[in-house]
């Protein structure tokens, strides 16, 4: 329990003393009974609520998080120049009071979903592209209070600086940023530079004003109902388009590979065909140096001829007619005589 709660509550137990005490010095002097005691007890109880309550209204105890202004009476402008730090302090009671200031980040949300944002129901951005095309835009700002700045936003915002510039700040910051694009570009292309925009001219906004940004959340860009039709109808058309170059391409890759397939056989059937040609090339230059060597021979041997022609006989044959008018004179040295027989008849 902190020691200023602490000391209020025994402040709050001497008061209630004082009552009670009072009341039975009413009751006894009502009976007429002593009441000096009592008198004494209302006294000391009444000086230890004074002092218990001053010392209660003159300590404040400053949280990690915060930063406290005081408000003097006592001061030359009504206030101290230095903000109370982190830690117990001392203030002039009665005369000084102090208001507390968070230095921690806090999320402003302004969206279309009721329960999301900080005020109930459709908070979103409505804003116009420079092609007057209309969206509607979810936000979050993250920032701070800067620390070193407290006294000025007391000043100039007091606890204002939420309602007051932070959310009218970042609508017309968006609004001022979504002007400068086209609807496309919002939506698709450019939405990082959109959003960097906004960020930067939010950080320098806040940053004039004693405020710390720690970043800038583009929730959402939603478009009209007209304009999303539109943009499904693009969408589908653009599939559409993609399906049937993908069924163009897949065609051309059939054709080619149709084509390397005629390639590939006309290459082998001439490959084949080559083959064969010089086989056959060989093959007769081959026969033709057979022949030129065979003429060759004979030409040196012109009775080789008839002695091939005889060798290739049948070994049986022993009689050979020859016409009367062979030119040829075929020695036939193994044939035998054979004598003439008379006519049966004649005899």
């Amino acid at each position: 329990m902190q020691i200023t709660v602490l000391i209020a509550a025994v402040s709050g137990f001497a008061w209630l003393a004082v009552v009670g005490l009072i009341v039975l010095a009413v009751l006894r002097k009502s009976r007429g009974q002593e009441i000096k005691g009592v008198t004494t007890g209302i006294v000391l109880a009444f000086v230890a609520a004074i002092l218990l309550n001053t010392l209660s209204a003159g300590l404040v105890f400053i949280q990690p998080q915060e930063r406290g202004v005081v408000i003097s009476a006592v001061a030359p402008k009504g206030y101290r120049e230095e903000v109370l730090q982190p830690g117990l302090r001392w203030v002039i009671p009665y005369a000084e009071s102090v208001n507390i200031y968070s230095i921690s980040k806090m999320t402003y949300t302004m969206s279309i979903a009721p329960s999301e944002g900080q005020i109930i129901g459709d908070d979103s951005i409505s804003a116009r592209t420079s092609d007057g095309q209309e969206v509607i835009i979810d936000a979050s700002v993250i920032f701070s209070l800067d620390p070193s700045q407290v006294m000025n936003v007391h000043i100039t915002w007091q606890d204002r600086y939420i309602n007051d510039l932070v959310r009218p700040s970042v609508r017309g910051i968006i609004r001022e940023a979504v002007a400068q694009f086209k609807i496309n570009e919002v939506y698709s292309t450019k939405r990082a530079e959109l959003s960097e925009l906004i960020t930067t001219d939010m950080q320098n906004t806040l940053q004039d004003n004693g405020l710390l940004l720690s970043d800038f959340v583009l929730r959402n860009i939603a478009f009209t109902s007209e304009y999303a039709a539109s943009i499904e109808q693009k969408q589908i058309a653009e599939q559409k388009a993609e399906e049937a170059e993908y069924v163009v391409l897949q065609k051309q890759q059939e054709a080619e590979q149709a084509r390397e397939e005629a390639k590939g056989k006309k290459d082998a059937a001439v490959t084949e065909a080559e083959g064969r040609a010089q086989s056959m090339l060989i093959e007769a230059e081959a026969e033709a140096k057979s022949l030129q060597l065979i003429a060759d021979v004979l030409e040196d041997n012109p009775t080789l001829l008839n002695y091939r022609y005889i060798e290739k006989l049948s070994p049986g044959i022993q009689v050979m007619l020859v016409p009367n008018d062979n030119p040829y004179l075929l020695p036939l040295p193994d044939l035998e005589y054979i004598q003439p027989t008379a006519d049966v008849g004649g005899e």
